[in-house]
């Protein structure tokens, strides 16, 4: 039962991860850095929150990004009344179905789900949200080059403008956007930092327990093996 259940959640994700063999841009964020994760709720809940939840996410949980909950309130909840409300849509799955062709995803786990078919779950988001262009074939207007016949559109187009496959297939920026090439690519990354901490909000703690339990353990060993050699010190 366990394993249908987590099939059954993992299943639309894959879907969405879904894409060909291509080359994948380093994503240069952190979950450490606080204010980007905060820039990144913002654009998360701005853009992505109409279409996609992140139902398995509360938004009291945003309050260990460092903001109050008064600032959470007035910011970031417009999908709930309560701060401990996960962070569902009003969408109707099958509304959104005819609209774009497929039930958009949850997003909660997204990167964590890409992870674990490449190992680069922030490499593979930050790389799609930079390489949609122009394609008026598509029902949408918009392709993209890391996930074929998408049926998402480029929700992010006022801000990186309209790029466009030039005759050597490679991307070009037509029409500029509200912002600048460098602005854009650190708002995704910015983006892809909050997603990839919402897929596990305790990793930097568990990271650091990780360290505390190893430097413990070289210690330990220390010690034993002077015991060892105690115990051993008559036998030959």
């Amino acid at each position: 039962m366990k394993k249908f259940l987590i099939a059954m959640l993992c299943t639309p994700l894959m879907a969405f991860a879904a894409g060909g063999s291509v080359h994948l841009d380093k994503w240069p964020g952190s979950v450490a850095d606080k204010a980007a994760l905060q820039n990144g709720a913002k654009l998360f809940v701005n853009y992505c929150l109409n279409c996609h939840g992140a139902s398995y996410m509360r938004y009291n949980k945003l309050m260990e990004l460092g903001l109050t909950e008064q600032q959470v309130k007035d910011n970031l909840m417009f999908t709930a009344d309560k701060i401990g409300e996960p962070m569902r849509i009003a969408g109707r799955a099958e509304e959104q179905k005819a609209w774009f062709g497929a039930t958009p995803p949850d997003l909660t786990v997204i990167a964590r789900a890409r992870s674990s078919q490449d190992g680069s779950g922030a490499d593979w988001l930050y790389t799609y949200l930079r390489q949609f262009y122009r394609d008026e074939n598509r029902p949408t207007g918009w392709n993209n080059v890391v996930f074929e016949n998408v049926g998402m559109p480029h929700i992010f187009w006022e801000l990186q403008g309209e790029q466009i496959l030039n005759k050597d297939h490679k991307l070009e920026l037509a029409v500029p956007g509200k912002l600048p090439p460098k602005e854009y690519d650190q708002a995704v990354s910015d983006l892809v930092g909050f997603m990839v901490w919402m897929g596990e909000p305790m990793q930097e703690e568990r990271k650091r327990i990780g360290w505390i339990v190893l430097a413990f353990l070289s210690v330990l060993f220390v010690f034993a093996y002077k015991l060892k050699k105690e115990y051993w010190k008559d036998v030959k």
